[in-house]
């Protein structure tokens, strides 16, 4: 039997997860701030009803983080999710983990009840299209995200 490489992260896995969030950030040119990445990650540790945050293991060691986030849809008839980050180290790429860690999440949270997961991918990232497209996941073009980040005036 195929064992999971998640591993649910505790507040002892903060320092590790905030190099592997350093280290997408940089991957993905985002800029890093440690101090609110650290109050952030401490906020969905400290409450599951935030989401999940896991650190995922290959071998007994921590190769990388995924995290989603929860939320609530009419559409969906229900709660719902997101895949707010998800990040392998190079080394542990193009192996099957990130399937099997996306399989190993997608199970847990439809045993809580949740019933979609969403995700955005750069149109650019065709191995990451093609891993959620072997998911299941399905593109819906004729929508696109949109943001707007609400600590910004006005």
């Amino acid at each position: 039997m195929d064992t999971s490489p998640l591993q649910r992260a505790t507040r002892a896995d903060i320092p590790q997860l905030l190099e592997f969030i350093r280290g997408y950030h940089a991957f993905d040119h985002f800029d890093f701030d440690q101090e609110n990445s650290r109050a952030a990650v401490e906020s969905l540790v400290a409450d599951e009803a935030l989401g999940r945050i896991w650190l995922i293991v290959e071998n007994g060691v921590s190769v990388g983080y995924l995290c989603i986030c929860f939320g609530y849809s009419l559409e969906f008839l229900g709660r719902d999710s997101f895949i707010d980050e998800f990040f392998l180290i190079e080394s542990a790429r193009g192996h099957g983990l990130g399937t099997r860690a996306l399989r190993a999440a997608i199970a847990e949270i439809r045993a809580v009840g949740i019933r979609a997961l969403h995700l955005e991918v750069e149109r650019e990232n065709e191995n990451a299209q093609k891993l959620y497209r072997k998911l299941g996941f399905a593109d819906r073009s004729r929508f696109f995200v949109m943001s707007k980040d609400l600590t910004t005036e006005p």
